[in-house]
């Protein structure tokens, strides 16, 4: 997401994502996550990594850098086992400098929604690394926090007449919970078929104490970025509001799942420690 404090700056959680994803494809054996383009899309910034990856390999890096590359893996699988099933139309919703648009299976149509400024240095960032976005990908400017999603969604011609499925990762929590709702309920506009892929902030009373503190550091360090986290939620009110809105099916996954399913047995012992957040499947 873009700083709520410097419209015109691009994201510079983006950024730190970005970074822990290309950590990931130098430090980690198995990668979790196998993406060619993750340095490249860095550009100058990618040459300071190669020098001395291990600057990223600290004791709060390693579990977040689990947790990014953990998700995205699991949003991917999703994806691809729609497409297996027929989906032929995803959205990501600030994708910031993922690049799942280079990687998408053949077929696939694919739209990101960010904000403008954001996507503006991913354009840049993609020129100067020599990558050419597929025929089937759309960049689509948007500033989730003010603007309609429906109407970004209209203006790329991604009208709610075929299933869609939607992604949202690191998202949520820099929206205020009526811009979430809203969202939501434009993507439970679309027909039987349709889902949406994201994560949201626990609210930290629910959490135990060592997830609280890491959820304390995380939000300590958006905030002090200009990109504070405005949100957060108990799990059940969450998937209460989801019920509310219409999705007929509500699946949660928590650090436990995530580390069994992608981290199990590492030799490196590479885990999510969670931090907070939780990732959540909605089915239309």
């Amino acid at each position: 997401m873009t700083s709520r404090t410097e419209p015109r700056a691009p994201s510079r959680t983006a950024l730190r994502m970005a970074l822990q994803r290309a950590a990931h494809q130098l430090l980690d054996e198995p990668r979790v996550l196998d993406d060619p383009y993750a340095l490249r899309i860095l550009g100058p910034e990618a040459l300071d990594m190669a020098a001395d990856p291990y600057r990223y390999n600290d004791p709060m890096s390693r579990p977040l850098r689990a947790a990014i590359v953990g998700r995205s893996r699991w949003a991917e699988d999703a994806l691809e086992q729609a497409v297996a099933h027929g989906l032929r139309r995803a959205v990501l919703l600030g994708a910031g400098l993922e690049t799942y648009c280079l990687r998408a299976p053949p077929g696939l149509q694919l739209l990101e929604i960010d904000h403008p400024a954001t996507q503006d240095w991913k354009r840049r960032q993609l020129e100067l690394a020599g990558l050419a976005l597929p025929a089937g990908a759309v960049l689509q400017p948007c500033d989730l926090s003010r603007q309609d999603l429906g109407d970004c969604l209209a203006s790329a011609g991604v009208l709610p007449d075929e299933p869609v499925c939607f992604v949202a990762l690191g998202l949520t929590p820099y929206l205020h919970a009526d811009r979430i709702r809203d969202l939501l309920a434009c993507v439970a506009r679309y027909p039987a078929g349709s889902s949406i892929l994201f994560d949201f902030r626990v609210d930290p009373a629910a959490l135990d104490p060592i997830e609280r503190m890491l959820d304390g550091a995380m939000a300590q360090q958006c905030a002090a970025a200009g990109e504070p986290w405005l949100s957060a939620y108990h799990p059940q009110d969450m998937d209460g509001l989801l019920a509310r809105l219409g999705f007929r099916c509500r699946t949660l996954w928590g650090t436990e799942e995530l580390n069994a399913r992608y981290f199990h047995r590492r030799r490196d012992g590479l885990q999510s420690a969670g931090g907070g957040l939780r990732l959540m499947r909605a089915d239309v």
